[in-house]
């Protein structure tokens, strides 16, 4: 038997199951059949999302959408332990309280490596178009067992601590994959040609020098507008990178990927819609500013920026 990715779909849906169930019979909580109908709903197209029509998976995310706009997820007040007794429990545990954090990247590189070798009877046990992704979800499995071991406590109370940590973080939590899928809505959409259209028109690429900075400043600027690097990368390559960049400059593709790509990354710094890098930081420090993290993180991204755009007018085109 291979074990592919889908198995891993599998398992969060089961545990958004149980969290949406925990939520759902929580009679404190202020929302909790909308906050735990839309988990429920998110669960779902884990466990059967690739057998329902793709128009029914369309509905489920508008209806999501419609119960975090609205105000439907917010957090509840789950039971946890006293102050004292946690802080206790973290003074006798120590540094060992590390050690299921190190193991997800341990495990994630030793499986990864050692996937090729796993091949029992011509049958892969690992599946290979998803190798390091399977070995990360193996390696939070094994941790939750390390962490149970060193803790002496339940898997249970890690569901209660994984319904805590949704609670807090919210709707945030969906941000991330939604997201992700949005740079291939907008390729197939054809906003790539459309950018290319209005970069040529309206500035002058005649100077190689102007159409780097298009590049790399556009890079950051879509990455804040859509959260995710991956998802501006096809809409700017496609528009700019490889017509102008490439095609008329002849550059070399390969730095105007790299770089360009770092280039997203500072937008990544500088966006709440990449929630998984500054709000949900935030929200599980509990900071009072939830722009916090951004604002540190500003100066930094404008400078590296800066420096990406002289690398890459100084390296792709020698």
């Amino acid at each position: 038997m291979t074990l592919s990715i889908q198995y891993l779909f599998w398992l969060l849906g089961l545990i958004l199951v149980v969290v949406a169930g925990m939520i759902l019979t929580d009679r404190q909580h202020p929302r909790r059949f909308l906050a735990g109908g839309f988990w429920l709903i998110y669960a779902l197209t884990f466990l059967v999302g690739d057998r329902l029509p793709p128009a029914f998976v369309g509905a489920a995310v508008v209806i999501m959408a419609l119960i975090a706009g609205f105000g439907g997820v917010t957090s509840g007040k789950p039971r946890v332990l006293r102050e004292d007794v946690r802080r206790a429990s973290a003074k006798r545990l120590g540094n060992r309280l590390f050690v299921p954090a190190l193991t997800i990247p341990v495990i994630t590189v030793v499986g990864t490596l050692l996937a090729p070798h796993l091949v029992f009877g011509g049958v892969p046990l690992i599946d290979p178009k998803n190798v390091t992704l399977v070995a990360f979800g193996i390696g939070c499995i094994v941790a939750v067992g390390v962490a149970c071991v060193i803790t002496r406590d339940t898997v249970g109370q890690s569901m209660r601590e994984t319904r805590r940590l949704i609670d807090a973080l919210g709707w945030a939590v969906v941000l991330p994959q939604m997201l992700g899928m949005l740079g291939l809505v907008f390729s197939d959409a054809g906003v790539g040609k459309a950018v290319a259209h209005l970069t040529t028109a309206y500035i002058n690429m005649d100077y190689r020098l102007v159409a780097v900075i298009v590049y790399c400043v556009g890079m950051a600027l879509f990455t804040i507008v859509m959260g995710n690097g991956f998802a501006a990368f096809p809409v700017m390559t496609g528009g700019v990178g490889v017509p102008i960049l490439v095609g008329v400059y002849h550059g070399d593709p390969a730095i105007m990927a790299a770089i360009g790509m770092f280039s997203g990354y500072c937008g990544t710094l500088l966006t709440p819609m990449a929630a998984n890098f500054n709000i949900v930081p935030v929200a599980l420090l509990e900071l009072p500013d939830k722009n916090a993290v951004i604002k540190v993180q500003a100066p930094t991204a404008i400078a590296v920026l800066i420096c990406n755009i002289v690398l890459l007018n100084t390296f792709m085109f020698r």
